[in-house]
């Protein structure tokens, strides 16, 4: 037992011990796809900044080109540069567009950009940082635009947030461009900072909903597949542990019962060889009184051999699968009066059993052992009682009940009373003798026909078992 408990600790030692270790690798797996978000979103909100310069971009052109044609119809010069680089937008789509003059001539150059892909592919860091210089203090933000630009830049990114809101701030977190979309509980928003216009000391603050389920849907499977595992390792654990625990404690009550069943053979058997060697070894002809006695010990004894072989026996068959029941019909109350009236010869107490059951009652089942299951019934209430036993069987259609006036059984003793090998504990009373198979042999026999079986008892008073008979015998 010393070394089951030995190894049974080692091996929750070692379930714990990779348990922590994929509790560990989950922590760290975690920060990692976390570290990997976050990037994804700074680098989301950097693709947008380039993307809402655009679309500003857009807006100063229009307006610029409204402005030249109203120049234009006032009969108004315009005044040309050397060059420039400017975002328009036509018909066509977006393009970067550059102009270049030299003696009254003009050479436009027109690359398009493509909507498919992020700008931020296609511009240098410069030239964004050179727009904003350039634009900032003449074209308005517009954050509802950059709002929505952002969540298209994160769903590129697989990255789907149910809120995300941004505002510019200085360096001091001074609010300079506030967005009406962001509620006053900030708190339970995850907080991004992009710098965007270094010169002006302006920054992107973006509030989004927690990172933390885009992150858990990532780990899902893992966790899921870490969960089982651990989950399967545990509960086949539990159920080794529970059935050696369970096989040990039978195999100690099996100990128990041979070690029993060894006592009682030989006591049976000592008795009647004295009793058998005193009949031959001393002159018992002329004392036919002397002669009864030794052959009524003997005859006793070799019955009370009788009766264990056959509970031996009837477990043996018990535990047999094979073993068919022979039916029969059967008159209960001639059988259970045969059995009472055996019951009453028995010489040690004052017994006294009373039958009410109609003769016309008939059950249908094996006799052999019903009567082994009646007899268990009777022989378990005149052991324990008292010196005097007051037995009533009472029976009908239904059901058959074998009420006793005595000890009774303790009530947490009961759930456990048809468990094979258990003997309800009385202390250190060494006169009841047993071996925690009879009412097991019951139990199992009842099943076998298709019936059931009943206890109440109460301590001091006595018991009743009451056998219930079913119509879908087996």
């Amino acid at each position: 037992m010393k070394r089951f408990k030995t190894i049974s600790t080692s091996f929750i030692i070692v379930i714990a011990v990779i348990f922590g270790c994929n509790v560990y690798y989950l922590i760290s797996l975690y920060n990692s796809i976390k570290s990997n978000v976050e990037r994804d979103v700074m680098m989301a909100l950097a693709d947008a900044d380039i993307d809402d310069m655009w679309e500003r971009a857009d807006r100063a052109n229009r307006a610029a080109i409204a402005a030249q044609k109203a120049h234009l119809e006032n009969g108004d010069s315009i005044i040309e540069g050397h060059g420039r680089v400017s975002g328009v937008k036509d018909e066509d789509g977006n393009f970067v567009t550059t102009s270049q003059s030299s003696k009254g001539d003009t050479r436009v150059n027109k690359t398009p950009l493509r909507r498919d892909r992020s700008y931020t592919n296609q511009m240098v860091n410069e030239m964004s940082q050179q727009m904003h210089e350039s634009m900032d203090p003449f074209v308005d933000f517009n954050l509802s635009i950059m709002d929505s630009i952002v969540l298209e830049r994160l769903a590129d990114r697989h990255i789907y947030p149910d809120f995300i809101a941004v505002e510019i701030i200085n360096s001091n977190d001074d609010v300079i461009r506030g967005n009406s979309h962001i509620p006053k509980n900030r708190a339970r928003y995850d907080v991004f900072s992009l710098c965007f216009n270094p010169e002006s000391d302006m920054y992107y603050r973006a509030y989004m909903t927690p990172i933390t389920r885009q992150i858990l849907s990532q780990m899902l499977g893992v966790i899921v597949t870490v969960f089982l595992l651990m989950t399967s390792f545990t509960m086949a654990f539990w159920y080794l542990f529970r059935t050696v625990s369970r096989l040990r404690t039978i195999e100690e009550m099996k100990d128990d019962f041979v070690s029993n069943m060894t006592h009682e053979l030989k006591t049976p058997i000592a008795i009647a060889y004295s009793a058998n060697d005193a009949l031959l070894n001393y002159d018992t002809a002329n004392d036919p009184q002397k002669k009864v006695t030794y052959l009524n010990i003997a005859n006793k004894q070799l019955k009370r051999l009788g009766e264990l072989v056959e509970n031996i026996l009837a477990m043996s068959m018990e535990r047999r699968r094979a073993m068919k029941l022979k039916p029969e019909e059967i008159q209960l109350h001639l059988l259970v009066e045969d059995i009472s009236a055996a019951q009453r010869l028995r010489g040690e107490k004052n017994i006294s059993i009373n039958v009410d059951i109609d003769e016309s009652i008939i059950v249908e089942a094996d006799r052999t052992h019903l009567a082994n299951v009646l007899n268990n019934l009777i022989d378990n209430a005149i052991k324990y009682s008292g010196d005097s036993v007051e037995i009533t069987i009472i029976g009908d259609n239904k059901k058959l009940s074998v009420r006793d006036n005595g000890i009774g059984i303790p009530s947490k003793s009961i759930q456990y009373l048809f468990n094979k090998f258990y003997r309800v504990p009385h202390g250190n009373r060494q006169d009841i003798r047993g071996y925690g198979i009879g009412l097991y042999y019951v139990k199992s026999i009842l099943d076998k026909m298709g019936w059931t079986i009943e206890v109440k008892s109460t301590e001091g008073e006595g018991s009743v078992f009451t056998i219930k008979f079913s119509k879908d015998e087996r």
